[in-house]
């Protein structure tokens, strides 16, 4: 069943748990984190971040995929663009039918991230998608550095943009990167920030880099008020671990035997993170 973020988002924060947010680039991603959800009857996003939208699969083509996906299985699938910078592509993404955006725009302060956002909203809305905005910027491990102090949700900030912009959820920065975290380490989160956002907002928040947070920060931010987590790293390893395991065991695979061993076994890894967030038989 395809569907935007919204309703799941408001079912999740008046239930306590978290809905999984997967990123995909494929048919054979999306299938995988469909079927996964399958098992643990429990709704699900793919997430589709806007670099490899760009570079390798464009909303014009996924989208179909996901709907048919979708249309075959009795839980509930949202398409989310994931980290949408730029309005042009963001819009298209809305025209050729994702069901739900994220509008990444902190970098351009509270006015203008909020400026932004309503633009989006204004255009997403009517046509039944919804919006996830962010307040405050979330590190790279690869690229511009952990998560520090000046990149963290200011609280204040995150309740006037939530009150101004009209998102449908609130993305917010309490201590985790993007990518993969060195060996040994877990990030540490402010939890106090994120009751603080949740009791004032009272409304879905995101947790966006959850790969390698671990099992106590993932379960601790969900009873806090995390809505949302998405997962790229982690899912898009688990892949790779799976391809090099099959061809350690037979390295006369055919690549067709590969791609749908990969499938099964990178499964477990959602499968792993939906009993983690609670959303279990929430469909």
């Amino acid at each position: 069943m395809y569907v935007s973020m919204k309703e799941m988002l408001s079912k999740a924060n008046a239930g306590f748990y978290a809905v999984m947010a997967i990123n995909c680039f494929n048919l054979e991603t999306a299938r995988t984190v469909i079927r996964a959800a399958e098992k643990e009857n429990a709704p699900i996003i793919i997430n589709l971040y806007q670099d490899h939208l760009l570079a390798h699969c464009d909303s014009q083509l996924i989208t179909p995929i996901v709907k048919t996906l979708a249309g075959r299985t009795d839980i509930k699938v949202a398409l989310n663009y994931d980290h949408g910078q730029e309005v042009l592509f963001l819009k298209k993404a809305i025209d050729d039918g994702f069901s739900s955006v994220m509008v990444d725009a902190s970098r351009f302060g509270l006015a203008g991230n909020i400026a932004m956002t309503k633009e989006i909203v204004a255009y997403a809305f009517p046509k039944g998608v919804s919006v996830e905005g962010e307040i405050g910027c979330i590190g790279s491990t690869e690229q511009a550095g952990f998560t520090d102090g000046s990149m963290y949700s200011d609280p204040e900030d995150a309740v006037t943009f939530a009150k101004e912009a009209g998102i449908d959820a609130l993305a917010i920065s309490i201590g985790s990167s993007h990518g993969n975290y060195p060996q040994g380490m877990t990030p540490e989160f402010d939890f106090d920030r994120l009751r603080y956002i949740k009791k004032q907002t009272q409304m879905p928040l995101v947790l966006h880099g959850g790969s390698g947070s671990g099992e106590k920060n993932i379960l601790t931010a969900v009873k806090e008020g995390i809505n949302k987590i998405n997962v790229g790293c982690d899912f898009m390893n688990a892949n790779l671990q799976a391809v090099k395991s099959r061809l350690q065991q037979d390295e006369n695979l055919t690549y067709y035997d590969l791609v749908s061993q990969v499938e099964k076994d990178s499964m477990e890894l959602v499968r792993y993170y939906i009993r983690l967030s609670g959303s279990s038989n929430k469909n």
